[in-house]
């Protein structure tokens, strides 16, 4: 008797359709008339033959293979990957948002127009920005806007020298690739022993040809810079603009604006800090915000208010022009929008308190069985490190995959450089605590296999439908088709 293989993948059957349509109306040609003839199939093409039931579950059988946020618990940290609020969804397809063409007079888009501008505003109002700008669409797009608004403001000044960026070693490796893009000179400075940007390294690289210092605070070990006044100075005095990261802003809403504490342009991840999906590596969106020296530069069209019409302005001669069509990827700014407006200021304030007693949490529960490189009070996420059961031949890597058979998306694994065996931990504030105690146990039992028995560990994942890969070889010889 032949074993019973699932119905997973080849549901084919000759002759079955998904799919109902009437009598064609339109007069048959022949198509030698309309192509040339080597152009011309000669032979139908293999296509699947399924019902439109089997479609379905081809398809959601897929889906169920994925981890989401919506399904499991997603501790990736840096990229806050929290719940995002299906009311978020619902407003963003309202027909007056879904359905207005870009191109509709402004008189037809006064909706969608206010919106854009009262983003900016309350975003402008979060960071301690003078003005917003919302086309850029996602981070590292933000960031590489941030640094042309940077570039063009030392050249509007006759200041053309300036050609470095400061990039912490902490740093994402958006800040020196994006710092690349617009064609600057990267130069590296080094974190002191408490995990902060070092003072004197800082001091001694900030010279005349300085254009900005790119900073993350919190940076991607988890931890404020309480230097930071003193970095704006040594940045400020050097001639040079002090950029904020935004990344890591959903540790600071209502608690600290980047504005005030010296920075000059903000760039935030709305798909990270203000609960919009972050798809598959997009849509997302990145919006700008400047204090009022660099507005002059800033892209457009600008939405501006009139009494009470909104409309577009073109009118900016030392704009750096448009980096994205239209108003940047609306569809995501109107679910930033709502999330902004259900929870308001307090509720903002709170996330972010929630964020951080939860990454606290974790941190102190963990810190015995890992090794915590930076032992103190964290914010929104922490980094600990597999260096205790690299004795045991067990890596980060191993336990990142050990930990998909507890149905749990493992942690950002080998970031940030600074940390051997890094793993980064962001719980967000969406997470209850019977999710962070069973995020602990999985790895408290995991810390305990790879004392006792390592073998269980470096050969996980058992419980997936694909065991471990050879993620090199399956990265340049992908296999596309199931077999």
């Amino acid at each position: 008797m032949k074993p019973l293989v699932p119905l997973i993948f080849e549901r084919s059957v000759p002759g079955r359709v998904g799919y109902s349509l009437p009598d064609c109306d339109v007069p048959e040609q022949d198509i030698s008339q309309l192509l040339p003839v080597d152009q011309i199939r000669q032979t139908a093409p293999a296509l699947p033959e399924v019902s439109e039931g089997d479609v379905i579950r081809h398809y959601l059988n897929l889906s169920l293979l994925n981890h989401s946020v919506d399904n499991g618990f997603y501790p990736l940290g840096s990229c806050t990957m929290k719940y995002n609020p299906k009311i978020n969804e619902n407003v963003s397809r309202l027909p007056g948002f879904a359905r207005l063409h870009p191109l509709a007079p402004e008189k037809c888009a006064q909706g969608a127009l206010q919106l854009v501008y009262e983003l900016e505003q309350y975003l402008a109002e979060i960071t301690g920005m003078d003005a917003v700008t919302l086309q850029p669409v996602a981070g590292a797009h933000g960031e590489y806007t941030g640094l042309k608004l940077i570039v063009a403001y030392h050249k509007a000044r006759g200041d053309f020298k300036r050609k470095t960026i400061l990039v912490p070693d902490s740093a994402h490796g958006t800040n020196p690739a994006s710092a690349a893009m617009a064609g600057m000179n990267i130069v590296q400075v080094k974190s002191d022993a408490k995990g902060c940007v070092s003072l004197e390294d800082l001091r001694a690289k900030a010279d005349d040809t300085v254009a900005a210092l790119m900073l993350t605070n919190p940076n991607t070990l988890g931890l404020f810079d309480v230097n930071i006044a003193e970095i704006a100075e040594i940045v400020h005095q050097a001639g040079g603009l002090l950029y904020y990261d935004g990344a890591n802003a959903n540790a600071i809403l209502g608690k600290v604006r980047p504005g005030d504490t010296g920075f000059d342009v903000v760039h935030l991840n709305l798909h990270k800090t203000f609960s919009t999906p972050h798809g598959g590596g997009g849509p997302g969106s990145g919006p700008v915000g400047v204090k009022a020296k660099l507005i002059p530069c800033l892209p457009v069209p600008r939405v501006v208010k009139k009494e009470n019409e909104f409309s577009l302005d073109y009118d900016c001669p030392e704009s750096i022009g448009k980096v994205h069509s239209f108003y940047g990827n609306f569809a995501v700014n109107v679910r930033a929008y709502a999330y902004i407006r259900m929870l308001g200021g307090q509720g903002l304030k709170l996330a972010s308190e929630d964020a951080v007693l939860n990454a606290n949490y974790l941190q102190a529960r963990l810190k015995g069985a890992y090794h915590l490189e930076y032992d103190r009070l964290c914010m929104h996420e922490f980094v600990i490190s597999a260096k205790h059961q690299k004795v045991k031949g067990v890596h980060t890597l191993d336990i990142a995959k050990r930990l998909l058979d507890f149905g749990v998306h493992p942690p950002t694994i080998y970031f940030p450089l600074i940390v051997d065996e890094a793993m980064m931990i962001e719980p967000t504030e969406t997470e209850g605590k019977e999710t962070l105690d069973y995020f602990i146990d999985a790895m408290l039992q995991i810390a305990k296999e790879a004392e006792e028995t390592p073998e269980k560990v470096t050969n996980a994942p058992h419980t997936t439908p694909i065991s471990r890969l050879d993620e090199v070889a399956a990265a340049r010889n992908p296999i596309l088709r199931w077999l």
